[in-house]
Parts: C-alpha cells; structure tokens; sequence
C-alpha cells in the first residue's frame, strides 16, 4: 500500500523566492516496522572474537555481489528487465532498508513510543543523526535566502514553518511598483514589532500610503507546473496544493503575523484529556462552483466528507492522520470499511468532533494542511463520485470546473502551460478583508533564466528572485542597489538522494527520454557500491555545496540557505530538562536545547565527520543553516579507501581504470542547472581522484528532468543513481513530519528516492 507526502521539487531558480514546485508531498506512513533487522553496517557487539567473526561472515553473506553478466553489456531495458522482478521488489526493498536505514528505524520507534515531548525530541535527535550518518542523502539548501525584488511586503502571508497557509494569498499587501529596499527593512522590523497584536497589516497600510506607493488588488506570481488534480484531497504534490489552497478555507489558518486564527471554524474545544477536539462551525458559508453559482451551504457533514475521500484517494495525505485520529489506521488499511469507526464525526449540522487515539500536542498545527480539507458531500456526488474504499471520484477535480469552492478564489480561466487565472469569490465569507481580488499563475518553463526578471521588470509578475544571471542585470539597470533584497529562509529542505537500489534506467513514462549510456555491468556496480555505507559517505562529503549553490544564488550569498541537516536545528526546542543515552553514555540535554544540537551531539558520538549544527552561527545562536558542514575531500577519500577494500570482497573493483559511474539527470534547457550539474560533477570526481564518475544525462525539457526523479511514485520508478529534484516541507509543527518520510514498507514518502519501496 503506498502514501504519500509532501514533497517539494526544487525548480524555479527563476520564480518570486527563487525556488519552487512541489510535490504536495507528502506521503504517508501504514505500517511501520517496530523492529527492524539489523543492519550490516552495524552489528550487535559480540562477547567473544569468535562470536564476532562469525556475526561478520553472516552480514557479507548477506551483501549483493555481480550477477554473472559480461562487462559490455549494454543496459537496454529489456535486458535489465531479466535481472529482477517486480514480485520480489517489496522483499528486496525491505533487505535494502534495513541495511542502509535499519537503525535509523530502530531508533526512531523509540522516539515514538514514549509519551514525553521532550524525551520525544530527543530521541528524534538521535534518530535523525542516525538518518544523516547513514549517507542516503545529502542536504542541500532550503527555500529563500536569495536576492529579490519584490512589489509585495514581508507579513503578506504567514511564514509559520509548516503546512499550507504561507501559499494562501488573498491578504497579500502588493503595490504597483517596487517597495524599496529600505523601506522593505523598515516593514520587516515592524512586523517584528508587532508581531501578535493583529495590527501589523493596517500600521504597513499606512506606511506604504505615507512613502507614496500605490496598493492593487492584483497580485501575480510564477508558476512551474500546472496542477495535475484539482482535487486538493487527493494530491501530495505541493505544485498541486499551492494553487488549490487559494480555492478553499480551512478550520483555523494563521495569520500574517503567524497567530492561528478561527476560519471556517468560529471556535473550538480541547478535552481535559487531550483526545477530543469539538469545532465550532462557522454557519452561513456557501459552496459555489467556477461560475460562482451556490450549490450547497457548508456544514461540519463536509469535514467528515472530505476526510472519507482523502483516505479513499490515497493520494499521499493519508499517512499523517494514521495513529492520530481513532480507526484511521484499520480503514486505510482496509481493516474495516465501516467509516462510522473513524474518530471524526458531525455532531449537528454545525458541530464537528475529531477523537485522537493518544494525546497529540500537534494536532492543531497539522490543520494548515490539506488533509483538513472539507467537501461537499452532495457536489461531490453530484459529479459521479463515490465514498468507500476502491471508489471512484467520477468527474470531480479533473478540472476547475469540476470542483465546488468555499474560498477566497475562483478560477475563472486556465491555459495548460500558459495561465491560471483566479478571481475573488463574491460568496466568500470574509471578502471584506480580502485585500486580493486577482491571482494570476503566469507560468514560467525556466529555460530563460533571464525570463521571470524581465517578465517583472514589465510588471507581468510581482516580484521575483535573482539568479547569478540576472544580478547582473538588476546592477545594469539600476535596481539591484534600490530594490534588491535578501528573503527570508524557511523550513523546506531540498536534497541529493543516492538510489541504492536503482532499477530504472529511462523515465517511466516514456523510455524514450532519459536514458543511461551505462550497462548492465556497470549498473549493477553502481548499486552494490550504494548500499556501502562508506562508499555513500564518501560520495556525500565530496561535494562542494557552496560552489553549487554558488550557480544559482551567486558568490555573495551562496552560504546563505545552504542546509546541514533535514529537520531544521532550530524546528523544536526541549520543553524541559531530558536525560537520554548516547551510545552508552547519560547525556542531559537542558530546557531549550536545539533539536539541532542533539543531532550533532550523536554524530560527535558516532564520529561522524559532518557539522549539522553549528553552535556558532546565527550570531551565536546556533543554527544548521548558513555555512557547509559537509564538504570534506580528506574525509571523502578516507572512507572511499574503506569502501574500496569492502568493496573487492564482494567483486567490485573500484580504481581509476574501472570507476564507479553515477548517473545525474539534469534540466539542460536551463543555463543555472547546467552550470549546477557540473560543478557536482567535477567536485565529486576530482575529491573521490577519479574512482567515481558523475555522468550528465541531459534533460532537454523540464519535464523529462521531473519524471526521472520528482514524479515517480515507486523506488523502481526512479531514473537516476544520484537526484537534486526534490526535498521536504514540514505539514505540521513535530520532527516526525520529515523523520516520517524515511519510513519502510511505502509508509515514508521520501524513501523511493533511494530506490526502495
């Protein structure tokens, strides 16, 4: 059974935060393995020499070896097809996980059985540390942190680290022309200022009115990728639920000064005991189609409604209310098919219950994201859709006007790969503070890197990121020094995935397109060396991402977003004091440590020569931002020169003459990924001496780059031996919302990257 997460391709250098796409992602997590077998990179410390030996021939025997091919093979997918089948891929995924994330597993099941938060966080750090050692990926950089101009003001949209409301534009404040840079600094500390009071929107009113901007209700910004649903509960693509956030309300929502604030619910309570939230329903508000006509009023029988549906679509949502709200787990599952057992419920028309299976402080963060959802039951079923478990959605969300909207917007015209255009929704229940009323999605293929500036110049779009290329040009013209800005960094971490499994060899939709030169000799070199723990580590440290990122962000800010770890440093805080163990050792972590610092205080442990946590970024803060704590060729080589000795005993020689090649697609139809893929390439094959080879597999057209490693669902699918498409952006307030995506058995949406499940 699969699920799905929300997962973020990193696309757009040219968009408005100079990054973009998205997979809705999220994937979401049945099953989960309360014990993992053990890794072979790891095995139990024996009491004896011989005991130890003996534990140690068990693991090699264990190890893939060459399938008896000749060297010239070519890799032609038919001939590939012969090696391996899809009846034993969940078999042979499980052996892969386990030897490459067992005992990040081992250890993130403890994390979740316990019932104190800050034992929780803890135990999550340690988990995560074990996930950063393992080297099935490594971090690269997060959202923002780039050059920008911008007609609209910071405290547009809330910049809360999760869900889905900082996509949620109508109460964007945009101006005719840009906002200068200081004047964008002045707004920024007043937000800062006032942050709480609800009155940080009306102060910059008047501000902007004092300096001599003009305000418009018309607000335009670039898009990568058109929806593929419009049915919000039934996607995990963020591509998809960042337009489809526009067209409906959730319960609570935060706001632009990061307060969550009643929507579509007016009120709520919380049970003495934590399990049972009641819900107020606002009464009043209609469900209208794209013509804006009224087809239903909405009621709490509609949240109940959307729930059934996201948990039939199985679209990726699914996996986050699993072991959250009661009988969710048995019904996804197909355990039970009687939805009545699941713990939400419409008590009256305008009184909605949700019962949680155990205490979740959380809980309410997770309601900025889709899985919340409401639907019109009735327009629903109008449409041809059916609830139940194997039913169809009929005709509902194949298009925009074939949704029913109870939003701020409604979409009035859409132009595949051309336009959407979203206009204010007369019913809407707050339009008398929507300060919106036109949001046009003006869509950019990034092929010209120069495109977005220019199209923002001639106020086509509303503001936009700079790339090395058109900083250059903003300083020709006047507006770097006037306008240019650096935005802020937010919680999405994008991230190079090693495939330790790779069976796909050309994009599986069109075999055509994508494929590797390698052959069958080779690939199956390829993958053994993937799952050597050292032979990741090596590969992974040898990369100099500030440089990278130097191509896209230019030299002035190429540190700047770079990311160290894949939950933020600073995402939790401990509540109070917790004592853990840290291979044998009583650490105390005091009130208030960092996540981060727990992270880096287990890889200290494990001598793990990364830095995720810096103690002395962030102006003595401490951060996992900001600098590179990965990049290290002394260390590179030293653990390739383990691998290689590992390596020959299972047949593999790994030399200058017979190096391991690593297949890194690639989006050639833009001039910053090219420039990107081969300052890797050269990187990784100058610190490893030339024993790996990066090949550059050319994809002319965004697509074909999505399709070898964004939109595959399953590991099999995935086109690559090493991928910088995609990353993570958290749902809701809790490590477990990124750690979950490294789960076994298609629970963890992210693992398809490393070629299982």
């Amino acid at each position: 059974m699969k699920k799905y997460n929300r997962v973020i391709a990193l696309l757009a250098a040219t968009s408005m935060t100079a990054t973009l796409m998205a997979g809705c992602g999220k994937t979401e997590a049945p099953a989960q393995t309360d014990t993992p077998a053990q890794t072979t990179e790891t095995t139990e410390a024996a009491s004896t020499e011989t005991t130890e030996a003996a534990a140690t021939e068990e693991a090699d025997a264990n190890l893939p070896s060459l399938v008896g091919v000749e060297p010239d093979t070519r890799l032609a997918a038919d001939a590939y097809s012969e090696l391996w089948d899809v009846d034993s891929y969940q078999t042979e995924s499980s052996e892969v996980y386990n030897r490459i994330l067992g005992e990040f597993n081992e250890e993130y099941q403890k994390a979740l059985a316990t019932d104190n938060i800050a034992e929780r966080y803890a135990l999550m750090g340690v988990a995560e540390a074990k996930l950063l050692g393992s080297g099935v990926f490594i971090p690269l950089s997060t959202r923002g942190g780039n050059y920008a101009l911008r007609r609209h003001i910071p405290g547009s949209v809330t910049n809360t680290l999760w869900g889905n409301d900082d996509m949620r534009f109508h109460n964007v404040l945009a101006t005719t022309d840009f906002v200068s840079a200081d004047d964008y600094i002045e707004l920024k500390s007043k937000l800062n200022d006032l942050r709480g009071t609800g009155t940080y929107q009306a102060e910059a009113k008047k501000y902007l009115e004092e300096k001599g901007y003009t305000l418009t209700d018309t607000f335009n910004y670039p898009n990568t990728s058109d929806p593929k649903t419009w049915d919000v509960l039934a996607t995990s693509r963020a591509a998809d639920s960042e337009k489809l956030v526009n067209l409906y309300d959730g319960l609570l929502e935060y706001d632009v000064e990061n307060v969550q604030q009643p929507a579509l619910a007016e009120s709520y309570e919380e049970s003495e005991d934590g399990l049972t939230y009641t819900f107020k329903i606002r009464e009043g508000v209609k469900w209208v189609d794209s013509q804006g006509r009224e087809v239903a009023d909405l009621t709490a029988d509609d949240f109940v409604a959307g729930m059934q549906h996201m948990m039939d679509a199985m679209g990726g949502l699914e996996y986050l209310v699993q072991g959250v709200i009661v009988g969710a787990d048995a019904y996804i599952n197909g355990e039970s098919t009687d939805f009545s057992t699941v713990g939400v419920k419409a008590i009256d028309d305008y009184t909605l219950e949700y019962t949680l299976e155990q205490k979740t402080p959380y809980f309410l963060t997770m309601l900025s994201y889709g899985v919340f959802a409401p639907l019109s039951r009735t327009y629903y079923e109008g449409q041809g859709g059916q609830f139940g478990q194997g039913t169809g959605s009929g005709n509902y969300g194949t298009d925009p006007d074939h949704i029913a909207y109870c939003g701020p917007f409604l979409v009035t015209s859409f132009t595949e790969n051309n336009s959407i255009v979203m206009k204010a929704n007369p019913s809407y229940w707050n339009k008398d503070n929507q300060n919106i009323k036109t949001l046009n999605w003006v869509f950019e293929d990034g092929t010209d890197v120069t495109k977005a500036y220019n199209d923002c110049v001639a106020g086509t779009i509303t503001s936009v990121g700079l790339n090395t290329s058109t900083i250059e040009s903003a300083k020709a013209d006047g507006n770097f020094d006037k306008y240019a800005v650096v935005t802020d960094t937010d919680a999405t971490t994008f991230c190079g995935f090693l495939n330790t499994n790779r069976k796909g060899f050309a994009n599986f939709n069109d075999a055509t397109v994508t494929k590797s030169e390698k052959t069958v000799w080779d690939g199956q070199r390829t993958a053994i060396a993937m799952q050597n723990h050292n032979f990741r580590l090596a590969v992974v440290t040898s990369l100099d991402r500030a440089s990278y990122n130097a191509q896209r962000e230019g030299e002035d800010l190429k540190l700047n977003n770079l990311r160290n770890s894949y939950t933020p440093g600073t995402f939790v805080t401990l509540p109070e004091e917790v004592t853990i163990d840290i291979n044998g050792t009583a650490t105390t972590f005091a009130e208030g440590t960092y996540f981060g610092e727990i992270v880096q205080a287990q890889l200290d442990a494990d001598g793990i020569q990364v830095k995720a946590w810096d103690a002395e970024a962030a102006d003595g803060v401490g951060s996992s931002d900001g600098y590179d704590g990965w990049y290290n060729p002394t260390y590179a080589k030293e653990n390739l020169a383990k691998a290689v000795e590992e390596l020959a005993k299972q047949g593999v020689e790994v030399s200058k003459e017979n190096p391991i090649q690593i297949d890194l697609p690639y989006f050639s139809g833009s001039e910053v990924y090219t420039n990107r893929a081969n300052v890797l390439k050269q990187s990784v094959e100058t610190s490893l001496d030339g024993m790996v080879v990066v090949n550059l597999i050319s994809c002319e057209s965004q697509d074909d780059w999505l399709y070898a490693g964004y939109y595959p669902e399953y590991g099999y699918e995935m086109n690559a031996d090493m991928m910088d498409v995609s990353g993570w952006g958290p749902d809701y307030g809790d490590p477990q919302t990124y750690l979950d995506t490294m789960l076994p058995d298609y629970a963890g949406y992210m693992v398809k990257s490393l070629g299982v499940f």
